[in-house]
């Protein structure tokens, strides 16, 4: 068919993503895209994606950048010139999605609300996420997924029983929201195929984490039964929870149904499902405590390699508690591609964690690193029409810049601060 792109570079080969978004949800729902063959295009600030500048540093660049933006290219233009609005817009002319997570009025001072991209694009898929929402109380205020995770009761929910609120130990709103970005844009480019309209989409992680607590406030709002702080354990059936091992390391045993607690005790070489205080669930959650006490007490008697493999084999939910150093090393995990390779032009390979989808009639793979700031500004305006010379005064009169006046910048101000007063 004319004009077919070449699906072996991904399912969504030939479509354009400007990501316009900073630190974790926006860009990494943009990522995703990028992973499925999206040409994205990362439009930045001459100060550059917030997360530029957070964690720890390999090089001139920081981790959590590094992880979050592979998969795409990068660009540099000061959108509070109008004359740069007017290079997005011949940008925004080649778009199929847009995504931002700017706030107002920043968002329309910038010349990116959805009727000014839509201006330029009658047809764009414009995503944005908020914190709390795109209007209603809330609308307009500063958040991240710790507040989230405060708002919807995460926090109330997470931790020991006895102990006080506990966050997430990584940004599962965000990465959750991640998700409803890109799943987002391609329903609305399902529906711009059948009838050619655009639209607007607004996301929030207020919304993504209600949507992830359906077994909670779900359940909650269904029976009046309030959930509880069950920390390792479960609500309705046991033994389920972290035990300890000879070697100091721990493991995950969980029994959500008779036959696995009778697969755990013949693992372990017990006849607990013979004991009436653990002969069926009820009993057992009854005696919770003493249940994972002697659980506790076996499964010291070895050492957690040989304890999980031992599990495994008998058919027991069991996973060993990883430290990093395992996870980068587990042997699923790389079968799955979950940690790949790309080779940084300064940095040299840069693993960062892979695809979590797997196409087989449309394969797709990480094919390119994380973008430096202003990286392929100059690559982008030529593409854009724009000649070496206009360039060159594009970036001479700072609405553009490439990693060369970048460089020239951070010297000047170097210069400047050393200056004697």
């Amino acid at each position: 068919m004319p004009g077919t792109p070449d699906f072996s570079a991904g399912p969504l080969a030939g479509l354009r993503v400007l990501d316009l978004s900073t630190m974790l949800a926006g860009p990494y729902g943009a990522t995703l895209l990028g992973d499925l063959g999206a040409d994205v295009i990362k439009i930045e600030s001459h100060y550059g994606d917030e997360s530029r500048h957070l964690g720890p540093k390999r090089g001139d660049e920081r981790g959590p950048y590094l992880s979050l933006n592979r998969s795409k290219r990068a660009m540099v233009l000061d959108l509070q010139q109008a004359d740069a609005q007017e290079v997005f817009a011949r940008m925004a002319k080649t778009a199929d999605v847009v995504v931002t997570n700017i706030r107002e009025p920043a968002l329309t001072k910038l010349g990116l609300n959805y009727e000014q991209v839509k201006a330029h694009k009658p047809d764009i898929i414009w995503v944005r996420v908020t914190a709390f929402g795109a209007d209603g109380p809330y609308d307009g205020r500063p958040g991240i997924d710790f507040l989230v995770q405060g708002y919807t009761g995460a926090l109330m929910l997470n931790g020991e029983p006895t102990g006080g609120p506990v966050r997430t130990g990584f940004p599962a709103v965000d990465v959750m929201t991640s998700l409803l970005v890109a799943n987002a844009a391609l329903a609305a480019l399902r529906v711009r195929d059948r009838n050619g309209a655009g639209q607007r989409i607004e996301i929030s992680l207020l919304d993504a984490l209600m949507h992830a607590q359906a077994s909670s406030i779900g359940g909650y709002l269904a029976t009046g039964e309030r959930p509880m702080r069950t920390g390792n354990r479960s609500l309705y059936f046991a033994p389920s929870g972290v035990y300890p091992t000879r070697d100091g390391k721990h493991v995950v045993i969980t029994t959500p149904g008779e036959k696995f607690f009778g697969n755990v005790c013949r693992a372990l070489g017990t006849e607990w499902d013979k004991d009436p205080r653990f002969a069926n669930i009820d009993a057992r959650l009854s005696n919770e405590d003493e249940l994972d006490r002697v659980v506790a007490e076996r499964t010291r008697q070895f050492d957690r390699d040989d304890l999980v493999e031992r599990l495994v084999a008998a058919d027991v939910l069991t996973a060993p508690i990883n430290d990093v150093e395992d996870v980068v090393k587990d042997p699923q995990i790389l079968h799955n591609r979950m940690i790949v390779p790309t080779q940084h032009p300064v940095l040299g390979q840069v693993d960062v964690t892979g695809i979590p989808i797997r196409f087989y009639g449309t394969p797709c793979a990480v094919k390119k690193h994380p973008p430096m700031l202003g990286e392929h500004t100059r690559a982008l305006l030529a593409e854009l029409g724009y000649a070496p010379t206009d360039i060159d005064g594009l970036i001479a009169k700072g609405l553009a810049a490439d990693q060369a006046e970048l460089k020239r910048l951070r010297e000047a101000r170097r210069a400047a601060k050393a200056a004697p007063a």
